[in-house]
């Protein structure tokens, strides 16, 4: 893939930014790159905290083609990425479906995936990611729930390299997807996912929750979930680990 960059020193949103751009024709590959959000998000809706010069907030135009029911393993490829660039660095992450980079149990790193279409047909996706590279000040809930890669190695990272990296990661992984290796994909996702197989979690559903034991991911990405005797397939939604 073919990547080239706009860079800000402030914007309300990458993933906005880089949707507008997607409405507006750009190639596949365009990445939208800033300093600072001021309305980052991650999934859910949520606010993605993006202090100033403290992290990678990077968003992709990409137009995938694959079925549609398996642009969900867009977002577990990405995942693979910024996991193997974060530990080839010297740390030991793991992958928390689905979109969750963490060194033990904090989150180092988020992506979100938001298709767009046209005539009700999907013809790009925007890719975010959220990289904490150095200490910054974040509110107290989020602080508590997340680090950075300086502060877990104690030394400084080039991020401008850690950004080429990423994309030179991303790039093979989408390839996989893109040539019709999905099976590769899932496989190393699984292996990277491993620590947090066999827990027991919980989700939202029809106003209220489930829990049971998470034990896999099927072919298009969704968590599988033993509850008693029966596996169940999770989707989307919030799910927590216990």
């Amino acid at each position: 893939m073919n990547f080239s960059v706009l860079r800000f020193d402030t914007i309300d949103s990458t993933n906005t930014e880089a949707a507008r751009q997607a409405r507006l024709g750009a190639d596949e590959g365009l990445c939208i790159v800033s300093k600072q959000q001021t309305s980052g998000r991650g999934r859910q809706g949520r606010k993605w905290t993006s202090p100033k010069d403290a992290g990678i907030y990077l968003s992709i135009v990409l137009r995938p083609k694959i079925e549609t029911a398996s642009l969900p393993l867009i977002t577990l490829a990405s995942a693979i990425a910024v996991h193997d660039v974060i530990k080839s660095l010297g740390l030991q992450p793991d992958i928390k479906w689905p979109n969750d980079v963490h060194d033990g149990s904090r989150k180092l790193a988020g992506i979100l995936a938001e298709a767009g279409s046209s005539a009700g047909v999907v013809d790009h996706v925007v890719l975010g990611f959220g990289i904490n590279i150095c200490v910054a000040a974040y509110p107290a809930d989020v602080g508590a729930r997340a680090t950075s890669i300086e502060s877990e190695l104690g030394r400084d990272v080039d991020r401008g390299l850690v950004l080429a990296e990423c994309l030179a990661a991303l790039s093979n992984r989408y390839g996989m997807l893109q040539s019709g290796a999905a099976d590769g994909v899932i496989a190393a996702w699984r292996r990277r996912a491993a620590p947090h197989m066999d827990r027991p979690v919980e989700w939202d559903v029809d106003g209220g929750s489930r829990q049971g034991r998470a034990e896999d991911i099927d072919a298009t990405g969704a968590l599988l979930v033993r509850v008693d005797d029966q596996i169940v397939r999770v989707i989307s939604g919030e799910v927590r680990w216990l």
